[in-house]
């Protein structure tokens, strides 16, 4: 199968649907003249995060659609809602990141608080 986000005029994803795999301009054809849906499509990878592509292929446009996502024609990406205001675009992975790096080397849990911008141990 072959999967396509809709974007609207500020390039947020607004569905996500999935077709036949045929080339792109197919499905690009069957969206609009067999389905009726108007509006900007693009191919999208349900295997594809954070620029890697899960079983071995070649990654594609960053990471897989999601509705709410951005689509960004520069880097031909898609990039999830950012999660928190301090954080930061990582450019490789077109994935958000804390500005702070989680915590390793322990067994305990943490969450991002954003009012004093870093990982607080949850309890």
């Amino acid at each position: 199968m072959a999967h396509f986000a809709q974007i609207d005029s500020n390039n947020k994803v607004t569905q996500v649907i999935k077709v036949d795999n045929a080339q792109e301009n197919e499905a690009l054809n069957f969206i609009t003249t067999q389905l009726g849906l108007e509006g900007t499509w693009i191919q999208t990878s349900y295997n594809t995060l954070a620029g890697k592509h899960m079983k071995g292929g070649t990654p594609f446009r960053k990471n897989y659609a999601l509705i709410g996502s951005t689509y960004d024609a520069g880097r031909n990406a898609f990039i999830p809602p950012k999660l928190f205001p301090s954080w930061i675009l990582n450019e490789e992975t077109c994935n958000w990141v804390a500005p702070v790096p989680y915590p390793t080397g322990t067994n305990k849990r943490y969450k991002w608080d954003e009012s004093i911008v870093n990982w607080v141990e949850v309890t």
